[in-house]
């Protein structure tokens, strides 16, 4: 009888401690699964700083597509925007939550476990991709779609394919181009 316990405790130890690991590596592999392969990786200080660079003299509500740990969310509203994050991951948005909270900030602040396929971008102003190759081009038809003419669309670590910057800073993985929808061919029909 004590044999049998013993052996129940560790089996039900064991299948405890995979489901908790299934669901704490399953957000994170999953992105990796899709047709379009979409990782965590986090944004660094240079690049952040060179997003904020490219906010300068804007107002407006910001989005950041893909959110991540809500580095760039977090950042913009310490400069005083209301800014958004969508994310697909919970365990990310989950812990953006927690660090706006813990760096004050949230209630300048929201962070939404979503599909940025399956999102309106068209109450935004400014707008912050990291997004991959792959997706660059669709997401370009539906922000020159969803966007009103005052937008700036910031894409970091890989620009958009057919829309020229119209502004740059940055080199290597921390290269940020920013994006006028006003500049953008028929964006003066809109």
């Amino acid at each position: 009888s004590r044999r049998r316990n013993w052996g129940l405790l560790v089996t039900a130890g064991v299948g405890g401690t995979l489901v908790a690991l299934y669901a704490v590596v399953t957000p994170f592999v999953i992105p990796a699964l899709r047709k379009v392969c979409l990782p965590f990786v986090p944004a660094t200080a240079t690049q952040i700083q060179n997003v904020l660079k490219m906010l300068e003299n804007r107002s407006g509500s910001l989005v950041d597509i893909g959110s991540g740990d809500g580095r760039i969310v977090i950042a913009a509203a310490k400069r005083g925007f209301k800014a958004v994050g969508y994310e697909l991951n919970p365990w990310l948005v989950w812990y953006s939550r927690y660090r706006a909270w813990r760096d004050g900030v949230h209630q300048n602040t929201k962070f939404y476990i979503s599909d940025l396929w399956k999102v309106s971008f068209s109450s935004y102003t400014n707008v912050v991709v990291f997004g991959v190759p792959q997706m660059m081009p669709q997401l370009e038809k539906k922000l020159k779609e969803e966007l009103e003419c005052n937008a700036r669309i910031i894409a970091c670590r890989f620009p958009f394919p057919y829309w020229i910057p119209d502004h740059t800073t940055g080199e290597g993985i921390d290269t940020v181009w920013a994006y006028d929808l006003k500049h953008s061919r028929g964006c003066e029909t809109k």
